[in-house]
């Protein structure tokens, strides 16, 4: 009878097992097909909350250009440092590249997609390698950049874009004492310029001043003790917050370098740091103890406990944030991930809400942003991506699209938005004024008329062209420009003789073959052999161009012929 007792209670034991194993593998199925929802920790304490609700972005989703709108054949840099590595205007993309016997980077239009010539003339007047590049805000034609040599440079881009090496720059700013490893424009005031080192400081500089060489910066911040990993500001830059080495996120006061809050939190190592635009808020991005990747909210009133913290997975490459304040939207981009989160963030609990993910298998070594006035508001599009792929020599456009229906301009999601003109002089903000952005529409049509030369002509031009594999740049930006400045050059038979006449004046890269002297060295042989094969690709793509113009003027005759025809 025992021995009944015991089968039945062992049948029972196994039943019992069998149907818990039944449930875990059930559940495990649904965890494997059905996201989980995500948990946040609300100063200490487990909340859940539901994973999707109303808005507007909900269906934001990535679009990757083609394989013909890219820019390939990039020699992007292989330095380590965590930084972004290129920067975007509406005009240019510039991109650290690699570079013998000093540090460079090269600046391409922004409408020259496709194949990038490997001689495609460089900014090469640093001595050490180039670490950081950044657009000045308010002048889509001055870059600057920091290196290895201890050194900040400002550089002047020629309008028609970079037609030959560019060495000498603007101004020079000397102060720092070790390798300059991070630069940041002020978002309001004009030539204001923050550079931090290795020597744990902050500088300002005032580029208003007429010296080309500064020394002095119009303030140094030493309140770090190890390196400044990012600095940000807030909407009207009267608040600097910087995340450190040392795990501390700092908030300072610019102008007078006064500590206003610090945050040393254990259970957060946090890399880098963001103002959330007039939420108040601060985002920042790190590491948890257990070394989890990991995002983190702030209020920038109290550092003390962060609002919530929220793990995302134990991949090892840092998380650059981006946040756009005219939709609410953060962007998490990682160094050698191929996705790019996308969340929405509002002033109330929950905070954070996620929205979905862009997808690529193809991992990023640095990310760049193109500013709002930049965008393509025909598509909807609010947010673009300019991903470094390294192992593909690949600058890969994403653009954030929102999918309407409607083809007209979608006023709700493209509210009134940072301009590029500023609201301050650099002498104002010095002596105490504080004042938010110019706002500008996006609006097609409601812009301030341009006085640069139209780009749009660039990119109709290196459309057109059936050139070979590697299109010289600078041809296509002389043709470009010449093309602007007289559209009827190719038809008026008097300007026609002109480059007849004195066809050997022509120049490449500023250079006059008849004027220079002999090459003595081995570079100088080089640098002139270079001159040539962009003079040959120069007139090739000329040739090109009146090709195209003849084939549309014959077009044009069989059209007026084909008229006259149906008219009889």
């Amino acid at each position: 009878m025992f021995d009944t007792i015991n089968n039945t209670a062992g049948k029972g034991a196994t039943t019992h097992q069998g149907s818990l194993l039944t449930k875990q593998h059930q559940a495990a199925h649904c965890t494997i097909h059905q996201k989980p929802t995500p948990m946040i920790r609300h100063r200490g304490r487990m909340t859940w909350r539901p994973q999707y609700r109303s808005s507007k972005f909900r269906h934001v989703f990535g679009k990757a250009s083609t394989k013909e709108n890219c820019y390939d054949g990039v020699p992007i840099t292989r330095s380590v440092q965590d930084n972004h590595f290129c920067a975007i205007n509406p005009r240019f993309v510039a991109v650290i590249t690699e570079c013998a016997g000093g540090g460079a980077f090269l600046v391409i239009s922004i409408h020259h997609i496709g194949k990038v010539d490997p001689h495609h003339p460089r900014v090469c007047g640093h001595k050490g390698n180039v670490l950081d590049v950044k657009w000045n805000p308010f002048n889509d034609f001055c870059i600057a950049s920091c290196s290895e040599d201890t050194t900040v440079k400002i550089w002047d881009i020629p309008r028609h874009g970079v037609l030959k090496d560019i060495t000498a720059p603007r101004k020079e700013l000397q102060g720092h004492s070790r390798r300059v490893g991070l630069i940041e424009w002020h978002p309001t005031a004009n030539n204001v310029l923050f550079s931090t080192a290795y020597d744990y400081k902050v500088m300002v500089w005032n580029l208003d001043c007429p010296e080309q060489v500064i020394k002095n910066p119009v303030k140094t911040i030493s309140e770090h003790t190890d390196v400044v990993l990012s600095m940000s500001f807030n909407t009207d830059g009267s608040k600097l917050a910087t995340s450190c080495k040392d795990k501390k996120l700092r908030i300072i006061d610019p102008r007078s370098g006064r500590l206003l809050q610090e945050a040393n939190c254990k259970s957060h190592k946090a890399s880098k740091v963001l103002f959330l635009g007039n939420l108040k808020m601060l985002l920042s991005t790190g590491n948890s103890r257990w070394n989890q990747r990991q995002i983190a909210l702030w209020d920038q009133e109290d550092l003390s406990v962060p609002l919530i913290e929220e793990e995302l997975d134990g991949s090892s490459g840092v998380l650059f944030p981006f946040y756009d304040p005219d939709t609410h939207m953060l962007y998490l981009a990682g160094k050698g991930d191929g996705n790019i989160r996308y969340y929405e963030i509002s002033s109330e609990k929950p905070y954070l809400q996620f929205l979905t993910e862009y997808r690529s298998f193809l991992p990023q070594k640095g990310i760049g942003v193109m500013p709002k006035r930049g965008l393509d508001v025909c598509s909807c599009e609010v947010f673009r991506f300019y991903r470094l792929v390294t192992i593909k020599s690949l600058i890969e456009p994403i653009s954030m699209i929102v999918p309407r229906r409607a083809e007209s301009y979608q006023e709700d999601i493209y509210p009134m938005t940072a301009g590029d003109k500023p609201a301050l002089t650099a002498g104002d903000w010095l002596m105490g004024m504080d004042k938010g952005p110019l706002l500008m529409s996006l609006k097609p049509g409601s812009r301030l008329p341009d006085h640069y030369p139209d780009t749009r002509a660039e990119k109709t031009l290196s459309g057109s062209l059936d050139g070979p594999r590697y299109q010289s740049h600078s041809g296509l930006l002389e043709l470009a420009q010449l093309d602007i400045k007289s559209p009827n050059t190719f038809n008026d038979p008097r300007k026609e003789d002109k480059p007849q006449d004195k066809k050997w004046d022509t120049t490449s890269n500023g250079c006059d073959p008849l004027q220079c002297s002999p090459p003595k060295t081995e570079n100088e042989l080089r640098q002139a052999f270079y001159q040539q094969q962009n003079e040959i690709r120069r007139l090739m793509d000329l040739l090109s161009q009146r090709d195209v113009q003849i084939i549309q003027l014959e077009l044009e005759i069989k059209s007026v012929r084909n008229s006259l025809r149906g008219s009889h």
